[in-house]
This record gives C-alpha cells, structure tokens and sequence, in this order.
C-alpha cells in the first residue's frame, strides 16, 4: 500500500466567514470586558483614595483638637493676671510645635547653623564680628519640615563678614 498525501477540501467560504465571525465577537466580547474591568478598577481607586484622604484629614483634625481646646481655656482666663496668660499661650504653642513635629513637620532650630537656600530664606544680613560670614544669626520665622516634606523655609538673618 502506498500513502497518499491528501490535502483536505478546501472550507467553503460561508463556513470560513462563520469562524472569523466567532473570533470577532469573542474578542468584541473580551475587548468589552477588559474595558468594563478597567473602568470600575479606575473607580474603585478613586473611592480608595478618597477614603485615605477623609481618614487623613480627620487624623490631623484630631490631632489639632487639643490646641483648640487649650486656646479656648485660655481665652477664658483673658482677664486673669497677664503672666499666667502669657504662660498658657506659650504652652499653647509648644503644644502646636509638638503636633507639627507629630505630623512628620518638626520646627528647625537654626541659629548657628551655615545659611542653606533650600532650608532657609535670607531676608536680612548683619555684620557679627564673632560669626562666620553665611552664619544664621538670627531667626525672623521659623522653618518647619525638611528636605522633600518642608512646609516652608526659615526666614533668617545672614552673617556677612565684619568691615575691620
């Protein structure tokens, strides 16, 4: 016996266009899908992300509520003797420092340090024969943060070198 090298009929063209048909519509039908899942993955993000930030700002909130409170005690106590008043908003304040520092936003003691630009903002300088020319001297307004998280730069009073 002998093999022969038989090569199937050729498809009938109806049932070629039947099966590019099929392919069609279930790729339409993937296509669709991937579109469908993309679009509530994009929603679902954006309820993610609007939850962190409500969990975040009432995280902060809380945090400052203990300021607040503290600001209207002593607001409550305006009329008693001035030192204690004094005494309370500086508390006050530290507490407010304190909170900042918390929040990953801790205050620069800068005095002394060399003036650095991206820390710091010079809004004056001053002849201090006993500092370093490009020493801070002094401090206008604080800096908070550092680096990539600074809230705002030091405003600071530059050494600049002594006229002898």
């Amino acid at each position: 016996m002998t093999e022969r090298n038989e090569t199937p009929p050729p498809e009938p063209r109806q049932a070629v266009e039947e099966s590019v048909a099929e392919k069609l519509a279930e790729l339409e039908d993937r296509w669709l899908r991937a579109v469908a899942e993309l679009d509530n993955l994009r929603k679902r993000a954006a309820r993610d992300l609007d939850r962190q930030r409500i969990d975040e700002r009432t995280r902060v909130a809380a945090e400052w509520l203990p300021v607040v409170d503290n600001l209207e005690l002593a607001l409550k106590h305006a009329g008693a003797d001035a030192d204690a008043v004094i005494e309370g908003v500086r508390a006050v304040r530290d507490q407010a420092v304190g909170v900042l520092a918390r929040l990953g936003f801790p205050r620069g003691d800068d005095v002394g340090t060399r003036f650095d630009p991206a820390r710091h903002e010079a809004v004056s300088t001053v002849a201090v024969p006993d500092a370093d020319p490009g020493t801070v001297v002094e401090v206008v307004r604080p800096g908070y943060g550092d680096g990539a998280l600074q809230l705002r730069p030091a405003s600071v009073v530059v050494s600049t070198k002594a006229d002898e």
